[in-house]
């Protein structure tokens, strides 16, 4: 983990290898489950599945990923140097997945708050998306 903070920290980071982007991630989804402050087990179930299938994990690994970014998230930097880390470790075409995973964990508590919006809307502008992409996404999240 402190690699992975040490490269988030760097003035120009560099491409996270595949185990790094898994936890950032993972971290980020952490980040918004507790944007509201409240950190509900469905945010934490939700976490867990969107990990499991989008890692292909089974149900022990993602916990124990998730658990990984919880610590992580305590310590990170800002949402901006993991967004952009994201960036760059996902391919265009896979971010609005992204994005979808992010507003299923933001949406899996049933609350919608106007801090949660503006964390979601500049996440979504870091992943190089745009409104209409994230609306998207969020519709798809809604729908699952």
């Amino acid at each position: 983990m402190i690699d992975l903070l040490r490269r988030l920290m760097a003035p120009e980071p560099q491409r996270l290898p595949e185990p790094d982007a898994r936890l950032a991630l993972a971290t980020l989804l952490v980040r918004v489950a507790r944007t509201d402050g409240l950190y509900a087990a469905e945010e934490v179930e939700r976490i867990d599945r969107v990990l499991a299938s989008h890692h292909g994990l089974d149900p022990f690994a993602a916990a124990k990923l998730r658990s990984e970014a919880e610590t992580l998230e305590r310590e990170a930097p800002d949402t901006v140097r993991f967004t952009r880390a994201l960036k760059e470790a996902v391919a265009l075409e896979q971010r609005s997945d992204l994005m979808t995973a992010l507003w299923s964990v933001a949406l899996a508590d049933g609350l919608r708050e106007a801090h949660e919006d503006r964390l979601m809307r500049l996440v979504a502008n870091l992943l190089g998306l745009t409104d209409v992409e994230s609306a998207l996404a969020r519709r798809r999240a809604e729908q699952e």
